[in-house]
């Protein structure tokens, strides 16, 4: 018996190849004599479908489909991959979340307490936690970047299928107890203050 997490994890790779071999056929059907110039062989074919695969991993598989249908309704040619990845990354940033870069620029220029930082979205907060605020204070690497914009994305996608993302405001004024005057004024006295 086949574990139900597997299940889903096929069934989202099914998915995404289904996606990736819709895209191929609209572009096909779209730019016909264009598409045989580049795709001509089953081999070019191939090797075109596991490259573009590969470099629109990152995005979901109705995404992908919508950039290929906003592309070419737009275009006169034959788009390239390029093409298929900026219109990925626009419709992924019309969402109303901040884009990865403006998400790891406000981690950065955050201060203390982030938890009371007027922050755009709960999930910049959330990622540059998991990151660590040390390490985005301190480093500014590529390294640390995509580990960022990765954290980020996932918690993206939770929030766009229905995760609920609040930032606990802790009410310190609440916990703490009240000065105690008289023994405030005893030590005065005591101290000669």
């Amino acid at each position: 018996m086949t574990p139900l997490g597997q299940q889903k994890l096929n069934s989202n790779k099914q998915e995404f190849i289904n996606s990736i071999d819709s895209l191929f056929l609209k572009l096909e059907l779209a730019y016909h004599y264009q598409f045989y110039k580049v795709f001509g062989t089953d081999e070019r074919l191939n090797e075109g479908k596991k490259l573009w695969a590969i470099s629109l991993k990152n995005y979901s598989p109705a995404t992908i489909i919508e950039a290929v249908e906003s592309v070419v309704g737009s275009q006169s040619y034959l788009p390239t991959l390029t093409d298929i990845i900026k219109s990925c990354t626009d419709i992924v940033d019309q969402d109303g979340y901040p884009s990865s870069e403006e998400a790891y620029i406000e981690a950065r220029k955050s201060f203390a307490p982030r938890n009371k930082y007027p922050w755009s979205h709960p999930i910049v907060y959330f990622a540059g936690k998991k990151i660590g605020w040390s390490l985005l204070e301190e480093k500014n690497t590529k390294e640390l970047f995509f580990a960022y914009k990765k954290t980020y994305l996932k918690l993206k996608e939770l929030s766009l299928n229905g995760s609920k993302f609040e930032i606990e405001i802790e009410d310190l004024d609440k916990d703490s107890t009240p000065l105690n005057k008289k023994l405030f004024e005893s030590l005065r006295k005591k101290h000669k203050i």
